[in-house]
């Protein structure tokens, strides 16, 4: 037997779902030198760390073959959302079936005078989260004098949403001869700190080089034009087609805008995100694991403690702000031996940070570009035929319908109409911009980019007297006008015909704006920017009053295409340099917006 060194009552719980042998996060906790020590465990998501603690729990709870009668809780798990306190509470449940326990769930959202009573009526497990137990222990509902073990799972998740007070309030009531446990999947300084504050020599426990749970995620790093974001996402759900896929984005109001799009596209979508209900949370689950949903769209806080054996596609719609975030994300999926596939979406400026990222977590991922709508169709053949083509069983019905269109038309027809009614089942995909052929809109190295009138003997109308404002990307970065001019006109609220000139440098990009919208454009660009002055992509716009420091383009016979610089305020530019011979160009400043106090100059 596997599992000889365990209770027994456990191990037959183990055998009868399953179990095979340990993980080995499991393993560790249950050896000898664990056993009745503190322990301080870090594992990754999905290494099975409930019945990791299940297990080590049980030689203080188990007398014999049974749990003791109790009047008061003798174990006590804190989880930091909802959906894992439950999902905790049915792991334990049928690991501990057989010694008789008896377990309550405290969590928000749930009727609260319903688990005092259960608390009233003596319980030997309670799990709850941070919040709802604290409440139950004010009223003096929940009593933890005969506490034997206190469980803090996923501690570093508790700490970033905030509940050290209710955590501190919890532990400071429970009897100083408590065993505490706690994991972690990383371990930051607060958490040590937390350890060393409640814990007495601890074993400290790390299996993260040893789970599986990384190794059976493929990560995937996609790289795009910010503009196609929305597209590349498409294509990936439409090239992998995963039974469940999950999609990650940094504020609700990012989730709304996506799964409002992805619905109005075709997709069977849910959203989860800190303004849902518990009952419209619950309905959304229940419609993934019915798999009447696909795709769900969630925050990080929203999805946390969730657990779906279908999923295995993991979308990072925006970058994850660490690593430690990279990995509760894509820890959603490669659960239990499966494998899963995480796929992070990069804007090109985004792409060094994102590899510090990954080389920090030592995450092995595979760069690669989105995937186009030629990808998906072919895609969509080969998995069009191999379903056509798999061994079935006709019934007698299906022949007779075969034959009566067989008669009626070709069989090249009757393909021809089955392909298309399979494809208009699914969503189209959608057009990205093309990598590949960007040699000959692109200047060769040391050349300049311009976007410019046709005829260039002629000035754009409005571009005489302009402000010049400047990109913190360039061709390092991939910048192109292609979603350079989109990104403009939806940070600016201008129109592309409101931009003139676009010259790309190598690591910075400048374009002019007519002077007198350039008020206007320089407000709407501190609106749409975060407090770094950047967007979610990571560009920022700021003024370059200076203009472009090498001399414009001329063509045979005509005058300057574009102004290397804007004129003064009534004054002609000197050709032998901005603002006049000697003179230093005045610094553009934006007028006041509104009733609002002029900025400072140079960033926005």
């Amino acid at each position: 037997m596997p599992f000889d060194h365990l209770s027994p009552v456990l191990a037959d719980a183990l055998t009868t779902r399953g179990y095979e042998a340990l993980t080995p996060v499991q393993a560790h906790v249950v050896e000898s030198e664990a056993v009745g020590r503190d322990l301080l465990v870090s594992a990754q998501t999905g290494s099975g760390k409930t019945v990791a603690f299940g297990l080590a729990m049980a030689g203080e709870l188990i007398e014999g073959d049974r749990l003791p009668f109790a009047t008061s809780p003798l174990a006590l798990i804190i989880a930091p959302t909802r959906e894992l306190a439950l999902q905790v509470s049915r792991e334990l449940g049928w690991l501990y079936a057989k010694a008789g326990a008896r377990i309550a769930t405290c969590v928000g959202g749930m009727d609260a005078s319903k688990e005092r009573r259960s608390l009233n009526q003596g319980v030997h497990i309670v799990v709850g989260t941070p919040g709802r137990l604290r409440d139950h222990l004010e009223r003096g509902a929940l009593d933890l004098a005969a506490l034997r073990v206190a469980v803090l799972d996923e501690a570093d998740e508790m700490l970033d949403m905030g509940f050290r007070e209710d955590l501190e309030e919890i532990l400071d009531a429970t009897p100083e001869t408590r065993r505490t446990l706690l994991f972690s999947a990383t371990i930051p300084k607060p958490i040590a700190q937390l350890a060393k504050r409640y814990q007495r020599d601890a074993l400290r426990i790390s299996t993260v080089g040893e789970d599986r749970g990384h190794g059976d995620i493929a990560y995937q790093v996609v790289t795009v034009a910010p503009a196609d974001i929305e597209g590349a996402v498409i294509n990936l759900l439409r090239l992998h087609e995963a039974e469940t896929a999950m999609l990650f984005c940094a504020t609700r109001d990012n989730v709304r805008r996506l799964h409002a799009s992805l619905t109005d596209r075709g997709f069977a979508a849910v959203a989860l995100s800190g303004e849902h209900s518990q009952n419209e949370r619950n309905h959304a689950l229940q419609a993934l694991r019915d798999r009447r949903a696909r795709v769900c769209v969630a925050t990080d806080v929203a999805a946390r403690g969730i657990d779906l054996p279908s999923l295995s596609l993991v979308i990072h719609v925006e970058i994850p702000r660490d690593a430690e975030t990279l990995q509760h994300r894509s820890g959603r999926t490669g659960r239990a031996g499966k494998k899963g596939t995480a796929v992070l979406i990069v804007p090109y400026p985004r792409r060094r940070r994102v590899d510090g990222m990954l080389r920090g977590a030592r995450i092995n991922a595979e760069w690669m570009e989105a995937p186009t709508a030629a990808d998906v169709r072919k895609r969509d053949q080969e998995r069009l035929i191999e379903k056509l083509l798999a061994p079935i069983e006709h019934e007698a019905e299906d022949i007779e319908l075969a034959q009566r269109l067989m008669a009626e038309r070709s069989a090249e027809d009757i393909a021809a109409s089955l392909v298309r009614a399979h494809r208009a089942l699914m969503p189209a995909p959608e057009d990205l911009i093309d990598n590949s052929a960007r040699g000959r809109e692109r200047p060769e190295r040391g050349e300049r980019f311009e976007r410019e009138p046709r005829d260039r003997g002629e000035r754009r109308e409005g571009f005489d007297d302009s402000i010049w404002f400047k990109l913190n990307i360039g061709r390092r970065q991939n910048a192109d006008p292609r979603w350079i001019l989109p990104l403009l006109c939806r940070r600016g609220h201008v129109t592309k015909n409101e931009i003139g000139a676009i010259r790309i440098g190598p690591n910075e990009t400048l374009f002019n704006i007519p002077l007198a919208i350039a008020d206007r454009f320089a407000e709407a660009v501190t609106r749409t920017a975060n407090q770094d002055g950047e967007d979610d992509s990571g560009v920022a716009i700021t003024p370059a009053p200076d203009g472009p420091t090498y001399p414009p383009r001329r063509d045979k016979g005509s005058r300057d295409t574009h102004r290397s610089a804007p004129r003064g305020a009534g004054e002609r530019a000197d050709p032998r340099g901005p603002g006049g011979p000697g003179g230093k160009p005045e610094r553009y400043k934006p007028k006041p917006y509104g009733q609002r106090t002029p900025r400072k100059t140079g960033k926005y």
